[in-house]
């Protein structure tokens, strides 16, 4: 019976030890959390803007200059830029974005795959260490941009994938990645960063509007030259802070379940340690009662 009761207490010591590691990483990620959906929620607006904004411009110039960074070709060999985290510990965050860029490889890319011509440019370490071991082919010169997360890291890596497609390396290119919607919600998301995007319209919608009408100072191919690259810069920054945001709010909620079910299993545990203890002591007192019986007897 001794042996029962050691073996529950430790128990209750080693689920109290887990139960304040999974309070501190919970209280870490919340006050992590609210940095990074700040910077999402004040980037988000102006990153969906000039998107618009050059997809508009895209769209509404109709072959006069030449868009190197628009040019739609047939797609012969994909880049996918996959955004995971650093760490673990933040539940199915990960596994989800792993599985988006298999399930976006398998839809779209089934025959470039087959043939090696889907490369994947990982950022953040636990995708990198998933498709390193499992034989996919990889750029790894990204995977460490979360630990130095600012502006002029991310255009490093924007400005290697437009590159990239403007030496017709890649014929597409896309972000895979979770955006922010709140701490408990995240979005799993493919989106396409390169050829730009041009705004389809339908009939209906173009018998009722009209193009928009841009005047441009400078030229109009100096500027699209010049801001074309910002613009796609912004949108892989914005992907990254979402990502970082959503990894914290995964964290977060991840820990807090896990507080719960230590707080029931430690419960569980101190009923079973109470009713082992008193089973020990009615044995005793069974014990002494009919030992001194015996001895009246």
């Amino acid at each position: 019976m001794s042996g029962q009761l050691k073996e529950v207490r430790n128990r209750i010591k080693s689920t109290q030890s887990n139960l304040q590691i999974t309070k501190a990483m919970k209280m870490v990620s919340a006050a992590k959390l609210r940095r990074a959906q700040d910077a999402i929620l004040l980037m988000r607006p102006y990153a969906l803007k000039l998107q618009e904004m050059l997809q508009n411009i895209v769209s509404n110039s109709e072959g006069s200059i030449d868009l190197a960074l628009a040019a739609q070709r047939p797609v012969e060999k994909v880049l996918l830029i996959v955004i995971t985290s650093d760490r673990g510990l933040c539940g199915a965050y990960n596994s989800n974005l792993i599985k988006m860029a298999k399930l976006v490889i398998r839809e779209k890319y089934e025959e470039q795959f087959a043939k090696g011509h889907v490369e994947i440019l990982p950022i953040g370490k636990k995708g990198y260490e998933h498709f390193a071991k499992n034989g996919y082919r990889l750029n790894d010169t990204f995977w460490q941009l979360f630990s130095h997360l600012d502006f002029e890291h991310v255009k490093q890596a924007a400005a290697f994938a437009m590159e990239g497609f403007v030496n017709g390396d890649y014929d597409a290119v896309e972000i895979i990645y979770s955006e922010f919607k709140n701490a408990a919600t995240q979005r799993y998301v493919a989106e396409q960063f390169l050829p730009v995007a041009r705004v389809e319209e339908t009939d209906a919608q173009a018998a009722n509007t009209s193009r928009a009408d841009f005047i441009f100072e400078p030229e109009k191919k100096a500027l699209i030259a010049e801001l074309m690259p910002k613009i796609l810069n912004t949108q892989l920054y914005k992907a990254m802070l979402d990502a970082n945001a959503s990894e914290h709010g995964a964290r977060m909620t991840a820990m807090d379940k896990a507080t719960e079910n230590a707080n029931e299993l430690l419960r569980s545990y101190k009923i079973s340690y109470n009713r082992a203890r008193q089973a020990a002591i009615t044995t005793e007192l069974t014990e002494i009662v009919s030992g001194a019986a015996a001895l009246e007897g």
